[in-house]
């Protein structure tokens, strides 16, 4: 392996599934304005993940629907006329 590529600023982080409020703590190098205070009682780096392998569909088999910016909505609103007249069609 090279030397010297690697970061060397490793810390302990919280990471948060925000999709069903899962954490776990762990060492990364990733950077964050917000913190929490861990179980211990001390406080940490917070990084909110939208999907860990607590809430993936191929770690827990089922089909979840993970809708964190509204895009079903703004499907559904965009194309209502389009599926309103397909079933009045049926």
């Amino acid at each position: 392996m090279k030397k010297d590529i690697h970061p060397k600023d490793y810390r302990l982080v919280v990471y948060k599934d925000i999709s069903n409020d899962y954490m776990f703590l762990t060492r990364s190098t990733t950077k964050s304005k917000e913190t929490i205070k861990w179980e211990d009682g001390k406080e940490y780096p917070l990084i909110k993940l939208e999907i860990s392998h607590t809430s993936h569909p191929f770690y827990t088999g089922k089909m979840k629907l993970v809708d964190t910016a509204g895009r079903v909505d703004k499907f559904k609103s965009r194309y209502k006329k389009h599926l309103e007249k397909k079933t009045t069609e049926e």
